[in-house]
């Protein structure tokens, strides 16, 4: 039997065509917002849980639940509703739960306390599951909207989709690409948000035979969005500066002003003494301040992988006149807040080049390091793709023979990560021994700091271990036997695996 030609549309009341590029520009607009949200997302939770793979993966899943979820519930209401009555009240709702998300955030992840995953996918699900879910609701609204007939349902949902998915990936670019660089986040949030309900309002309230309850409606939703925004303005940022990569604050400590402390999203990286450069006072940096002590007398040539407050560029400045160095750092904000707050001077001595540190250590001379510091961090941990032995390589290949790789490394209670990290460097030079106090051997701390360092030729290890009991730290070396059976069967990290967030985080 012959089959019926395609049937139009079921009528409805009054039912008045949204203008196609309106309805496009909406579903643009809305996409776009969404995907600001998810990136800053990071910016957002990076002071209280850090940046680490669990971080991202909750966000990119949470946000992809909200636009599942909003897009059945969107396409539900379109079916029992009107759509062309609910895209602007959607919108104003979405903008003010986006204006919340700043101080919601802000309260979780302070009361909850904690950067386990429990406690970073509970932050992340308080503060943007819900403008996810709303926001993700307009597109569906929008293509009912322009539906006329079966036979050209398919293009519609296509071409709006396509559209849809074309402003996500401009929210994506502009947010990652500039405005993190040259916004604070909070700012940006307001100003989405701010044009979500703006835009929401006008379609609202010039929307045609509007019934006065929506319009009532309309107002609640405003005046939600102004509570929204004064929550937002009223929660203060925990940051100083805000950088492409951190939330940076220069802290001071009572009763000693010349002290300065920095603050990178949720850890204190460094602290230095603005009089004088060769006081080291971390303990990480003290033990770095023995491996320098320990070489030959005279000038030394130092690749620094990490930057930071700059602390071990001023200690060789002042304790090895002649020397020259190379600080390699992501983050270009982090020298000039070392130069305005922390004490650091610049010169011809130390070339400041800012990129990751995987790929400007390949771009240094080969063989010229007397020593390279590692102190690189992405939240807690190094980041997986500076352990590897395939790195390990190229910074031996930096190296002079006789030079010496001091890589700090902080890690959990089990230290699953630092004894992976030493059997990896192990495979790469053919004496390694390891600083940390001694209660961190035993498995029963958290957060200690481990010095791994290594050699082609044999450490001065008696001589680490002088230093260290004649200036008092409270460290101890390990290295040989022993330091064999510590590290076990711990597999080597390699750039295939090297699952560094896991190993750190729950001892997998």
């Amino acid at each position: 039997s012959a089959s019926s030609p395609p049937k139009p549309m079921p009528p409805d009341e009054d039912r008045t065509p949204v203008n196609r590029t309106l309805a496009r520009v909406l579903a643009f607009f809305t996409s776009a917002s969404v995907l600001v949200l998810e990136i800053l997302a990071g910016r957002l939770l990076a002071p209280y849980v850090g940046v680490t793979l669990q971080t991202y993966t909750s966000i990119i899943g949470v946000v992809l639940a909200g636009i599942a979820l909003g897009s059945w519930l969107g396409g539900r209401l379109s079916d029992e509703i009107d759509p062309r009555s609910m895209v602007g009240p959607t919108m104003m709702l979405g903008g003010g739960l986006g204006l919340l998300a700043p101080p919601i955030v802000r309260v979780a992840a302070e009361r909850l306390d904690g950067t386990s995953v429990a406690v970073v996918l509970i932050a992340t699900i308080a503060g943007f599951l819900l403008p996810s879910v709303v926001l993700s609701a307009v597109s569906p609204m929008l293509v009912k909207t322009q539906l006329r007939s079966l036979e050209s349902s398919g293009a519609t949902v296509g071409s709006m989709s396509a559209v849809g998915t074309t402003g996500a990936i401009v929210g994506t670019f502009v947010t990652g690409f500039l405005l993190v660089a040259k916004v604070p986040v909070t700012v940006t949030v307001l100003c989405v948000c701010a044009a979500l309900i703006t835009v929401g309002a006008l379609l609202t309230v010039t929307a045609r035979k509007r019934p006065r309850a929506e319009r009532f409606a309309a107002v609640g939703l405003l005046a939600f969005g102004g509570m929204g925004a004064g929550a937002a303005v009223a929660v203060d940022s925990p940051c100083e500066m805000e950088s492409a990569y951190y939330c940076a604050s220069v802290l001071g400590i009572d009763g000693e002003p010349r002290i300065r402390v920095l603050h990178l999203d949720n850890l204190d990286h460094s602290e230095v003494d603005l009089d004088d450069p060769a006081s080291l006072r971390f303990p990480y940096t003290q033990l770095f301040g023995v491996v320098v002590d320990a070489l030959p007398p005279g000038p030394i040539h130092v690749v620094h992988l990490g930057g930071g407050a700059l602390t071990m560029p001023r200690y060789v400045r002042a304790v090895r006149p002649g020397s020259t160095g190379v600080v390699l750092e992501v983050d270009a904000a982090l020298p000039e807040l070392a130069e305005r707050k922390l004490g650091w001077v610049p010169g011809a001595d130390v070339d400041v080049v800012i990129g990751d540190g995987r790929v400007t250590m390949g771009r240094q001379t080969d063989g010229r390091a007397n020593v390279v510091f590692g102190d690189a961090f992405g939240a807690e941990a190094v980041p997986w793709h500076l352990t590897t032995v395939e790195f390990t390589r190229v910074i031996r290949r930096t190296m002079r023979p006789d030079g010496i790789y001091a890589l700090n490394v902080i890690d959990a209670k089990e230290h699953r990560f630092v004894r992976a990290e030493v059997a990896t460097i192990a495979t790469v030079f053919d004496h390694v021994a390891v600083f940390a106090p001694d209660s961190s051997f035993d498995r029963e701390s958290f957060g200690s700091n481990f010095i791994v360092v290594a050699s082609d030729r044999p450490l001065p290890v008696d001589t680490y271990k002088a230093m260290i009991n004649d200036r008092g730290y409270e460290a101890v070396v390990r290295t040989g036997a022993a330091l064999r059976r510590w590290v076990g069967d711990s597999r080597v990290l390699r750039d295939d695996f090297a699952p560094v967030d896991q190993l750190f985080s729950t001892g997998a």
